[in-house]
């Protein structure tokens, strides 16, 4: 599978990019089976009047490698299976489509990636407001996979079009998180801003730049949003994670999305 130069164009000037119907059927079933085994007594796959949250206090698990707090459930652990891997990072599709954004031959091989990322439908309860930031570890390319279908308002990633650039001037170095006093100010009127919801089904994927203003909206549907998620790095950045914004702020990117 290959991006068209439309398809580039699009990731270039907005700084995220949606792909329908990616990965793996069997896969994805697995990854939601493999969740429901972690879920605490009394939360069933078979019952979703039972998936609403807040995780009640004894439900909690605020131990890394997992995190089951509020209405965030983070299962980090599986992360690291080759299967997980192969679902999302390795997938050859997806693969395929980063070599083509970020360089052939360039991607370091992946160990794992984060896990099963699910926001619960908040119920009865009060809907926070939207409100962007940018992730605070070194890489490149991020990607977000669903592994089931995600409705308008359900969770979905959300992203504000168009932030990444500002926000790559807003840093002291280009993927180190050292924000100039320029950061909340650009935050503040992006916040003001209508970002877009990317819901799906089960098998799409969401691209977006490193520093693309986004968050996991919260979940106003019925069903939980169910995600896996993994940072695509070039094998030089330990050389260029220091560096300060260049003025072509797709340098480090491959020759065929810098010419679209």
């Amino acid at each position: 599978m290959h991006l068209t130069i439309d398809q580039l164009r699009f990731f270039k000037e907005n700084g995220y990019l949606i792909v329908r119907g990616v990965l793996d059927p069997d896969l994805m079933e697995r990854a939601r089976t493999r969740l429901w085994e972690y879920a605490p007594p009394g939360r069933s796959r078979d019952e979703p009047a039972t998936w609403v949250g807040p995780f009640l206090p004894e439900e909690e698990d605020v131990e890394k490698p997992n995190h089951r707090r509020g209405f965030r459930w983070q299962y980090r652990e599986p992360g690291s299976e080759d299967w997980m891997v192969d679902l999302l990072a390795k997938n050859p599709d997806i693969w395929s489509m980063a070599e083509q954004m970020i360089g052939e031959g360039t991607l370091v091989e992946p160990q794992r990636i984060r896990g099963i990322y699910c926001t619960m439908p908040y119920g009865e309860a009060p809907l926070p407001p939207l409100q962007c930031h940018c992730d605070g570890h070194p890489f490149h390319l991020g990607v977000v996979g669903y592994i089931d279908d995600v409705p308008p308002n359900g969770g979905g990633f959300t992203v504000w079009p168009g932030s990444h650039a500002p926000f790559y001037h807003a840093f002291k170095s280009q993927y180190l998180t050292e924000p100039t006093d320029a950061y909340d100010t650009i935050r503040q009127e992006f916040n003001e801003q209508k970002p877009v919801d990317c819901y799906g089904q089960a098998g799409d994927i969401v691209f977006w730049h490193h520093r693309l203003g986004h968050m996991a909206a919260p979940n106003a549907s019925g069903q939980i949003r169910q995600a896996v998620l993994y940072d695509y790095v070039k094998n030089d950045l330990e050389e260029t994670q220091k560096e300060g914004p260049q003025p072509d702020m797709w340098r480090d990117w491959s020759q065929g999305l810098r010419d679209a």
